[in-house]
């Protein structure tokens, strides 16, 4: 599962819920007011680039907005 966020027009959290046993396509329960979701493909690139970055994330561009 993941899940972005968000309040004001930014992200404020990301969840993603690795699950075993279970395949892309299909779905897990997990039960109750928590509901389900389905597996989602992940990318099998490498992270290289943003490590690279030295922890520095640039901040969303405001100045697009109305």
């Amino acid at each position: 599962e993941a899940a972005i966020g968000m309040i004001n027009s930014k992200t404020t959290a990301v969840r993603i819920i690795p699950v075993t046993g279970k395949g892309v396509g299909e779905r897990v329960e997990f039960g109750g007011l928590l509901g389900y979701a389905p597996i989602m493909p992940t990318k099998a690139g490498s992270c290289e680039a943003f490590v690279n970055r030295g922890g520095r994330i640039p901040a969303p561009v405001q100045s697009m907005k109305n």
